[in-house]
Formats: C-alpha cells, structure tokens, sequence
C-alpha cells in the first residue's frame, strides 16, 4: 500500500514542482547570448538584425542626449490614461451588465456589436472628434481597453453562485454590498483575465496610434527609424515596447495575487 501511495506521488511531483525565481531571467538571458552569437558570425545581416551590444549602445547614445527618454515619457502618459479610463470604465460597466437585468438585455448586443470593429479604424473618426492632440491617442487606448475588460468583468459576474447573492440579500444586503462584497470578489479572476488581456491591446493601440498621428512616442520613433533603415534604433524602440508589455504583465501578476489571495 506505501509502495502504491509512492508510485502515484512521485507521478504527480511535477504538478507541485517549484520553479526558481531566476528561472524567466536566465531564460531571457539564454536568448540574448544566442542572439549575439548568431549577429557575430554574420549569419544574418546586422541591417536586418542588429546585435544585442549595438543596441545597447544606440539605446546608451538615445538615453545621454534625451530622445528616448522623451519619446518614453510621452508614450507611457498616453497608455497609462488610456488603460486606466478604459479599465476603470470596463470595469465599472461590465459589473452593471452582469447586475441588472435590465441593462444586460439592453446593452449587452450594443456591446458586442461594437467590439469586433478595428479600434485603430475609428482613429480618423476620433481625431474629428476631439482634434489633433493627445485626446485621440488617450481615447483610442481606453477604447480599445474598454471591451476585453467589460466583456471579461460581465462574464465574471455571471459565473458568481446565485445562491451566495440570494444569501446576501436574504440577510439585509442592499445592492450596493452585495456587488461590494459578493459579486465582485467572485469575478475578480475573470476581471484580471481581462485586464491582462486588454494590456496587449493597449500596446497595439498605442504603436499604432503614434505611427499614424504623433511626433513623439515610441512608436513614431519606430517609424521613424524604420524609414531612416536605422535598425539598431529601431530596435531599441522595440525592445522598450516589450518592456513596457513585462512591467504590466509583472505589475497585474503582483495585483492578482495580492487581491485575490486564494487563487
């Protein structure tokens, strides 16, 4: 009986294996060292792929005389707005359509008839409405933001026992709690799924959006460069965009697991 009990542990060990906390940096690490490696045996053009240590020193160069750090600055105001109206709203929305029956059977098909539309298509018609400026690039974002995360925190509130929110109400709940203390902590699983979903949306938007209508961001720069076939400045753009993605794939990570403990 041991010797059954051992064989089925040892079976599953993997499921309860723990993976180091240097694992995703030696990992990332690995691919830069194999990355330089194939740029300096010239098997790919250094125009079509830019070692490493040029990048790095382009980037060192863009950093000393403020480009990058003015092209950063201006992209990280646009997507933090815009994800946070989007988030915030998404949020806000979606909780209501999941509550009411009244608001799901009416704007629920408004929703969904809405979210398949190319946000970044609705840019030209944005600019009309709110001038050229930052507002467009803003509103694009939070847009684009917008219906991942209503759509996810909806499908959320859904999935909610309806016999937790009967239980609420029976012992003198209003409205107001029960969507404080029942519904939302039931969705938040689905909530975050949404918003991890919605920051890649975020960064699409916002290369986009500063390709087409902006002078400063990253992604004018990457056009610019690109223009230019300045590839190792081009790179350096890409790999902050990528950073950009990390930092809020890391920073949700950290939220979810602070907010929802028992996951």
């Amino acid at each position: 009986m041991n010797e059954q009990r051992q064989v089925i542990t040892n079976r599953v060990a993997f499921l309860e294996q723990k993976i180091p906390g240097y694992a995703a940096a030696l990992g990332i690490a690995g691919l830069v060292v194999l990355w330089e490696i194939v740029c300096r045996m010239n098997i790919v053009p250094p125009l079509f792929l830019p070692a490493p240590s040029a990048i790095l020193t382009a980037a060192w160069d863009m950093l000393v005389n403020g480009e990058l750090i003015e092209n950063l600055l201006a992209s990280m105001y646009r997507i933090g707005a815009g994800y946070a109206i989007g988030a915030i709203c998404g949020i806000a929305i979606g909780l209501i359509l999941g509550f009411s029956r009244w608001a799901d059977a009416i704007l629920t098909p408004i929703v969904y008839s809405i979210y398949p539309i190319p946000k970044i298509a609705l840019l030209p018609l944005i600019i009309l409405w709110f001038g050229i400026g930052e507002m467009p690039k803003v509103a694009i974002i939070a847009l684009g933001v917008f219906f991942p995360v209503v759509i996810n925190t909806y499908s959320g509130v859904k999935t909610v026992d309806p016999i937790l929110i009967k239980a609420a109400v029976t012992f003198g709940s209003n409205h107001l709690n029960v969507i404080r203390n029942v519904i939302l902590p039931g969705a938040l699983p689905m909530i975050f799924a949404g918003l991890k979903l919605a920051a890649g949306t975020s960064l699409l938007l916002l290369v986009s959006a500063e390709m087409i209508a902006a002078q400063q961001g990253i992604g004018s720069m990457v056009l610019h460069y690109g223009n230019l076939m300045i590839t190792t400045k081009l790179m350096v753009g890409v790999l902050f965009l990528s950073l950009l993605g990390l930092i809020f794939n890391r920073t949700l990570q950290w939220l979810e697991r602070k907010l929802i403990p028992w996951k």
